[in-house]
């Protein structure tokens, strides 16, 4: 198997099935589900429990934070060995279009971990149909590619129709979800040389998760260095407003993706966004009055203010 083909499937496609935050009302509906058994051969005898949704396979709703063995015992173990080779082998699923590809899949990998298939067939069997499964793999991560990026394209077609949604000549999408302390549309605003202080939580259009700050500390930085519709998105946010971004790929990673595989090319963005704070540079507002730190005066029962004598008043 290519190296280079076997990184962008394991590591730029899995799959994931979160959900967009359910405070944005452009979210696909669901879709009729069915369930079926596939078996597979007596040799190995392993069922796998497969999920339609619409002309697709869903294998995830059987999943679970349960081990299926005896807790604390030499089994548990022999489990956790399993469950560590699989997560270095990664998510096979979007590899695999129908329950009957998943059984053979399933089967592979059972004959040659237990040694039914021994290194000569192994390096037989990929020699003959190795130049057929390369292409197979990049014709199925490219098709992944492309549905994302069509379903990525009309979820950012749905949220700009929102109500309330403002569209910027950029393609970039801002949905306020909570308005700042100062009211609707009040508040300073960053320029494109700010420095600020922002909590965001980003996911594709399938929902997985590639990058987010929920349940650490809001991070800071220069808008400067930021994607250009993320830089959009916020420039057009008030101090302690909390959005919604939708980012076409032209504006965010294009159709190469990042080269650690976590955003595919062609991928639309959603960020939910607060902005915490501007740190620098911000635009209107109401004003400040500074104390004699420097700092932004709270009155805690004390002017803040310095006297003639250079001490506080």
């Amino acid at each position: 198997m290519s190296p280079t083909i076997s990184s962008l499937v394991f590591g730029l496609l899995a799959s994931t099935h979160y959900q967009v935050p359910s405070a944005v009302a452009f979210v696909a509906p669901n879709m009729m589900k069915a369930t079926r058994v596939v078996e597979t051969s007596p040799s190995s005898p392993t069922s796998v429990v497969v999920n339609m949704v619409g002309d697709e396979f869903d294998f995830s709703s059987d999943e679970t934070n349960e081990i299926r063995v005896e807790p604390d015992t030499h089994d548990e173990l022999m489990y956790a060995l399993g469950v560590n080779l699989a997560r270095q082998l990664g998510d096979i699923r979007p590899l695999v279009e129908s329950g009957e590809e998943l059984a053979q899949v399933a089967k592979g990998l059972l004959d040659t971990v237990v040694g039914r298939l021994n290194d000569d067939g192994q390096r037989l069997l990929l020699s003959k149909r190795g130049q057929e499964l390369d292409q197979l793999i990049a014709g199925r991560a490219n098709a992944l590619r492309e549905k994302l990026e069509l379903r990525g394209r009309e979820m950012l077609q749905n949220m700009a129709e929102t109500e309330g949604v403002l569209n910027l000549d950029s393609g970039v999408c801002v949905h306020v979800l909570e308005n700042g302390p100062e009211g609707p549309g009040q508040g300073a605003r960053p320029t494109s040389g700010s420095v600020v202080m922002i909590h965001y939580h980003g996911t594709l259009s399938d929902g997985t998760v590639f990058d987010s700050t929920l349940g650490g500390e809001p991070v800071k930085f220069p808008l400067a260095q930021v994607i250009p519709g993320w830089r959009d998105g916020v420039l057009n946010m008030h101090k302690g407003e909390t959005a919604m971004l939708g980012i076409p790929p032209e504006q965010a990673y294009g159709a190469e993706g990042t080269p650690d595989g976590r955003i595919p090319g062609g991928s639309t963005l959603f960020f939910k966004i607060q902005l915490v704070d501007i740190l620098s540079g911000a635009l209107g507002g109401s004003p400040t009055l500074l104390g004699a730190d420097g700092q932004a005066y709270k009155n805690d029962g004390g002017s803040g203010l310095i006297g003639t004598d250079g001490q506080l008043l």
